[in-house]
């Protein structure tokens, strides 16, 4: 039995956690650069909590220069065992409107200029991302949201977009109709999958706050009326939080469903065939295995 760290990664307009007790932002230093901001860490409910706003304070990073790697590796350097993404993102489905979150259970990755693994030359890792997000987590981000009086929607294929401008109308309309996706953003890959590298257990609650391009009605994505719903969709993020270290608990078992064993079979290359210094960089993600 190990102890829950809880942390929850900020995408727009969430910037820190409200009512940690013992509130400090420290400094973590990655093999693989400085993440995006200091860690705000403390605890809420007597289970250790982490936040990490994925744009740095003041929204400094784009999409794609959010560092991917420095953040996960800075989550799990400390201790982190449950990661809760939290994102501003647009709808593919009328169902699905703005103010609405949706817990995504699959993803398309459409992004093409981010470093996607921790891996490579020297050490040959295939981790599985049929299911890239854990149920059990997903399942208590569903109840903290319910219980908060949001209106959830409990699945969803979030559609992964380099970015940073919005989609064409043909892409929305193709997204939508053709692929199947039911919601838009641009910052879930490659973090979902370098979690799982990680093996981090990891969640992802979507906060919609557009209809993307597509809606005969809505029209063209409009960044003044999505801020506009972001305050409110923050707001509703942090009560979501603060009920999920009561959820998840403070004493934690290994997730029934192997997310913090991901690389037990995953590592191909021999040990003796293993490049030093990637081993070196890879003492916190994968330490556990090598």
């Amino acid at each position: 039995m190990t102890q829950t760290k809880i942390a929850v990664i900020g995408g727009s307009g969430i910037y820190d956690i409200d009512g940690l007790e013992g509130a400090e932002w420290v400094s973590v230093e990655t093999p693989w650069g400085a993440p995006s901001d200091q860690i705000l860490t403390g605890s809420l409910d007597g289970v250790a909590m982490a936040f990490l706003p994925r744009h740095g304070r003041g929204h400094v990073h784009s999409p794609t220069t959010v560092p991917y790697r420095a953040n996960i590796d800075a989550l799990k350097r400390i201790g982190v065992t449950d990661v809760i993404s939290v994102s501003a993102c647009g709808s593919f489905r009328e169902e699905m409107a703005p103010g609405d979150f949706v817990v995504v259970d699959q993803f398309i990755d459409r992004t093409f200029a981010r470093e996607k693994s921790f891996f490579g030359t020297g050490c040959v890792t295939h981790v599985s991302v049929a299911h890239p997000t854990c149920p059990r987590l997903s399942q208590a981000c569903i109840t903290a949201a319910t219980e908060t009086g949001i209106n959830v929607h409990s699945s969803g294929t979030y559609l992964a977009m380099e970015g940073p401008q919005f989609s064409t109308l043909a892409e929305s309309k193709m997204y939508r109709e053709s692929w199947g996706a039911d919601v838009i953003g641009m910052t879930n890959m490659p973090e979902a999958k370098l979690a799982r590298e990680a093996e981090l257990c990891y969640a992802s609650v979507a906060m919609i706050t557009d209809y993307d391009s597509w809606h005969p009605d809505h029209g063209e994505v409009d960044v003044t009326q999505i801020i506009a719903t972001l305050m409110g969709n923050a707001d509703k993020a942090r009560s979501m939080v603060a009920k999920l270290p009561g959820l998840l608990g403070k004493d934690r078992a290994p997730c029934p469903h192997g997310c913090d064993r991901a690389l037990e079979y995953a590592i191909l290359t021999r040990p003796e065939a293993r490049d030093a210094a990637l081993m070196a960089k890879l003492d916190a993600v994968a330490g556990r295995i090598l």
